[in-house]
């Protein structure tokens, strides 16, 4: 164990920097240009990459998970710890009637194959065989799952998976009206120009062959907030940059792994209620946000520099894979987003609304 902790520990920084090292970084006009394509795509001819839902006329209450990355439910399956707070999620919003729509990475095929995913994970493919047998279920490809798009034994796989066939879109656009006002919720994993994840061999060769065996042997997660590195945060950077420049619209991705709500993530909308507290002085709630904030910056440190002035654009459903077993999604209902959390107190899990608001409000900030 002390010789695992201490390659651990000198390990893990340099195998990240090498892959970032020979891997592309986000590119702010490769990810523009693919999310301008593949939204004007669906919206023109909505059917083969992705699907049109008016929200209004189903009354459809969804939640979105993305990024559970099931494995082997050894050492390096992320997707373990929190498969339990998973099963309890999926048992609440099938009750509860929402439709289920998982963002992308919902199995880890970088790292694993099919039959080993599907030979794990019985338990989380039959909770959401519940929502196919309501016609509730819509998956959608991210890059560790894109299998599911260009195999062309991924139609068999699914029937087999699911009992059913299944069909994989490359994003879904939810259309809202209220008060005269038509508002497009765009979801997709949020890959799309990624130079990391986007086609790029050297990534998949890099996580199958290299990182996964060491992962395993050093019991290392890289989808705890302390393993975020700069990439990701740039890239939910050009997302918001991309939705903040379209008309009428509010986008949803997955992909980086950090939850995002009105385009800020949890720590940076702590500093501006810190802030609201200061001006009102109430040392109550500025002593209680200190306290949350110092707790959080130990899982993650990034704040924009214009945090303040950030449209309400861009929302990101985090993941669920944190090393700690908690998951995150975004519950859309009557009108109303919410981030959640689902996390396990003792031997059952409690879910959390971290942040909410209804889609008139934020389409009155666009």
């Amino acid at each position: 164990m002390g010789i695992r902790k201490f390659l651990q520990r000198i390990l893990t920084k340099p195998v990240l920097e090498l892959a970032n090292k020979y891997s592309s970084k986000p590119d702010k006009q490769r990810v523009h240009e693919a999310l301008s394509k593949l939204y004007q795509h669906i919206k023109t001819k909505p059917g083969k990459k992705g699907l049109v839902i008016n929200i209004n006329a189903a009354h459809q209450k969804i939640i979105i998970f993305s990024d559970l990355h099931k494995g082997n439910k050894k050492r390096s399956d992320d997707f373990a710890p929190a498969e339990h707070n998973y099963l309890a999620a999926l048992d609440y919003y099938n009750r509860e009637g929402y439709m289920l729509i998982v963002l992308g990475d919902s199995e880890e095929l970088w790292k694993f194959n099919l039959f080993t995913v599907q030979k794990h994970n019985h338990s989380s493919f039959d909770a959401e065989k519940k929502f196919l047998a309501r016609k509730a279920l819509i998956k959608v490809f991210g890059n560790h799952d894109i299998f599911w798009n260009n195999d062309p034994f991924a139609g068999a796989q699914l029937l087999a998976t699911y009992g059913k066939g299944v069909k994989i879109y490359e994003g879904i656009i939810l259309t809202h009206t209220e008060k005269g006002k038509a508002i497009d919720i765009f979801l997709t994993h949020g890959h799309q120009g990624d130079g990391q994840s986007d086609g790029n061999k050297f990534s998949a060769w890099f996580v199958a062959k290299v990182w996964a065996p060491l992962q395993s042997y050093l019991e290392l997660n890289i989808n705890t907030p302390a393993f975020n590195d700069i990439h990701k945060t740039e890239h939910n950077q050009f997302m918001y940059e991309w939705s903040s420049q379209q008309e009428n619209l509010l986008l949803v991705t997955g992909h980086t792994h950090q939850p995002v709500f009105e385009s800020m993530t949890h720590l940076e909308r702590l500093y501006k209620l810190l802030l609201l507290a200061r001006r009102q002085n109430d040392t109550a709630a500025i002593a209680k946000l200190q306290e949350e904030i110092a707790f959080r910056r130990q899982e993650y440190n990034h704040v924009s520099e214009d945090y303040l002035h950030l449209k309400p654009t861009y929302f990101n459903t985090g993941c669920c894979c944190f090393s700690d077993g908690d998951i995150t999604g975004i519950e859309i209902d009557n009108g109303e987003m919410r981030l959640i959390k689902w996390k396990q107190n003792d031997t059952a899990s409690q879910r959390t609304v971290l942040e909410k608001s209804t889609i008139d409000t934020l389409s009155k900030n666009l």
